[in-house]
């Protein structure tokens, strides 16, 4: 079995993979420089792809000049904010699969592992549940494997675990989490101020852990 597994550098895309990876897929690292301001999280998915063991493919497809994002803008990234946060970036995970199929065909998978979840998140719509089952249903007629009665299946292990759960499958799994990046800021530390840095704190001291990265700010 070969899997297309979405790789961003964080701890979602990360533990999504090893899952992909316990159960038995050969793992085909799919990443992308899609323009991101902070290039942090393109060394940490070259460092998890690695880790895993599989082939790792890093596509150009440059949402800068889309913009639109505080990823790929000059927008400053919010600590707090209320609905869909600027940090959003418009159609990501839409273009990441389209292109996780593509390649999937290409190679012959049978599965797209993506570390989308709908439980402790920041309110994307392209990680929302409908919106996976919308995108399936739309790959089972656009490719030849599912006209042909064998569909790729789009494979979100993540989608309702809290972020704390999460943290505990990856240290059951050895998801070397000090290799993975989260925050949405520009830094040689992870700011701990900005949604990402704060979800992924709350996770790791929620389910009992000290997490491994260096942090500029940190709650007690």
């Amino acid at each position: 079995m070969k899997a297309v597994c979405l790789i961003s550098g964080g701890m979602d895309s990360a533990v999504a993979a090893a899952i992909a990876k316990q159960q038995g897929y050969e793992i085909y690292a799919l990443s992308f420089d899609y323009g991101q301001r902070n290039r942090k999280e393109l060394e940490a998915s070259h460092q998890i792809a690695k880790w895993l063991g599989g082939r790792h493919k890093i596509i150009e497809a440059n949402l800068r000049q889309i913009g639109g994002s505080a990823l790929t803008d000059d927008i400053e990234v919010p600590e707090h904010g209320e609905g869909i946060p600027v940090t959003y970036v418009p159609a990501r995970n839409t273009i990441f699969l389209s292109f996780a199929l593509a390649y999937g065909e290409v190679i012959d998978a049978d599965a797209i592992f993506i570390g989308v979840n709908a439980v402790d998140y920041s309110g994307y719509p392209d990680c929302r549940p409908e919106y996976i089952e919308a995108f399936q249903n739309m790959a089972n007629l656009a490719i030849k494997r599912g006209v042909e009665g064998k569909p790729i299946k789009i494979v979100t292990p993540l989608l309702y675990m809290s972020k704390a759960e999460i943290v505990k499958k990856g240290m059951e799994l050895g998801v070397p989490f000090e290799k993975t990046w989260s925050c949405y800021r520009e830094g040689e530390k992870a700011c701990g101020k900005c949604d990402s840095c704060r979800l992924r704190l709350k996770a790791f001291k929620e389910a009992g852990y000290e997490d491994p990265l260096e942090y500029e700010y940190k709650e007690d």
